[in-house]
């Protein structure tokens, strides 16, 4: 049996986010690496070349601290941002197609969060990139199971540095 063709947006991705098919754990956590590796890796870089430039790292502000900062990063923005990230994807997916969706999902969830520290923007894109292409590919089988899947996956995505701004590393 021919192998399904894979749609473009999909190409430079690891096969496995096409299936919906796959265990939604497994799916949750392969996902989560997929997103978290690679922006750790940004986050480096560019924490590199800011201390070059600046002579210290540079991260964004906060107005809460503690653990009510922990479930704003968590809890609360995972769901918010894929509630607004949704209507527009849509659309841009209507208008131009899967790919083009996706990268402007990307660049526009960039931008909003280099309002908050400039740099921010060139690690965030990357997971954003991953959560369009997600929603897009579970949005045929149901929208609200792709969304509870994003959720999840970006809610792991900020647990990392939720836990470091907590423990006072970041």
């Amino acid at each position: 049996m021919p192998e399904p063709v894979r749609p473009p947006h999909l190409r430079l991705l690891p096969r496995f986010i096409g299936d919906t098919g796959h265990p939604r754990a497994l799916y949750i956590l392969k996902a989560w690496l997929l997103t978290l590796l690679p922006s750790l890796a940004l986050a480096l870089l560019v924490g590199m070349v800011l201390i070059a430039i600046y002579g210290e790292p540079r991260a964004p502000e906060f107005p809460h601290q503690g653990l009510l900062l922990a479930f704003m990063l968590v809890f609360f923005a995972p769901v918010v941002e894929t509630l607004i990230m949704v209507p527009p994807l849509l659309l841009l997916n209507r208008l131009l197609g899967p790919a083009p969706a996706a990268i402007l999902s990307a660049a526009g969830w960039a931008v909003a969060h280099s309002l908050q520290e400039p740099a921010w923007g060139l690690v965030i894109w990357w997971p954003f990139l991953v959560f369009s292409s997600i929603l897009l590919v579970w949005r045929e089988k149901s929208l609200a199971t792709g969304m509870l899947i994003v959720i999840a996956i970006h809610a792991m995505q900020n647990a990392v540095p939720g836990l470091l701004l907590l423990a006072g590393a970041a």
